[in-house]
């Protein structure tokens, strides 16, 4: 027998010793779905999500804001974040949100009527250093004593790229702010260019014919193109627009369940947020 083949016998021997050793042990090992999924995998629709559960992090990428005195206080679900006239938590771009074409945003808010002249609440704001006047290019917030709101109908204003969709007047919420908590949604579907609100799981439909078209130039929008994003606040405007626009302020309410999509989701998608209290 030459050297070589001697070497390979010697081979084959050990790994006989090593698979008889290994082959009466039970090995442990995951059951086939017995394991953690990721609910949004990678390219879903769910760009962004804050739970507020004792923290500002995005459950999406492990994303953490950049708080600014916040509180918590018991949440919709879990813990809740807690406003004031100084609070809010400001984001990098909301991960890709900034290219998204279509949206869907969602949120649960736990808030009173601003007392006169007090000023704006902003919820949330997509923030451009040097766009138009606002440093803004989306936002939402509850109106000051300008337009007021009461416990039965709250004054809010969404922005979308210069274009202002006004909930004053006839056209307030119902309910949303009487201190108690309430989910809003707003979906922007690019193939019709329509934007929809839902309070509370179903569709505001007390607005009037038209409100929800989203235009560019006076043309149906189509494809959002937001631009030179510098970042994303919850809970206020951002700190450049405050600064050039003091009216701007933050919420003084509290805020749960921050969800935003890639997609315009369904009547049926809001609604089950709704009912599961996400």
């Amino acid at each position: 027998m030459n050297y070589n083949n001697k070497i390979f016998q010697n081979i084959l021997v050990v790994l006989v010793i090593l698979f008889a050793g290994t082959s009466c042990q039970k090995l442990s090992r995951p059951e086939m779905g017995d394991y953690p999924k990721d609910a949004n995998p990678p390219g879903g629709p769910l760009e962004f999500y804050v739970a507020f559960d004792g923290t500002s992090v995005d459950s999406t990428r492990a994303n953490f804001g950049a708080d600014n005195t916040i509180e918590y206080s018991d949440g919709v679900s879990g813990k809740a974040f807690k406003g004031g006239s100084k609070s809010y938590v400001q984001y990098g771009k909301a991960n890709n949100f900034a290219n998204v074409t279509s949206f869907t945003i969602a949120f649960w808010i736990k808030k009173k009527p601003q007392p006169a002249g007090a000023g704006t609440n902003f919820a949330f704001a997509l923030n451009a250093k040097g766009y138009s006047w606002t440093n803004l290019q989306l936002f939402f917030e509850f109106e000051d004593a300008g337009n007021p709101s009461t416990e039965d109908l709250a004054a809010g204003k969404l922005y979308i790229l210069d274009q202002w969709f006004e909930y004053v007047g006839t056209k307030r919420m119902p309910k949303v702010l009487n201190g108690q908590w309430h989910q809003l949604a707003f979906t922007y579907d690019e193939g019709t260019s329509k934007l929809i609100t839902y309070i509370d799981g179903a569709p505001f439909t007390a607005l009037p014919a038209g409100f929800g078209d989203v235009k560019d130039n006076g043309a149906p929008r189509g494809k959002l193109h937001f631009s030179n994003i510098t970042g994303f606040t919850i809970g206020g405007p951002g700190k450049v627009a405050q600064d050039a626009n003091g009216w701007m302020g933050n919420i003084n309410g509290e805020l749960d369940q921050f969800r935003l999509y890639n997609t315009a989701l369904s009547a049926a998608d809001i609604s089950a947020l709704f009912s599961g209290k996400k």
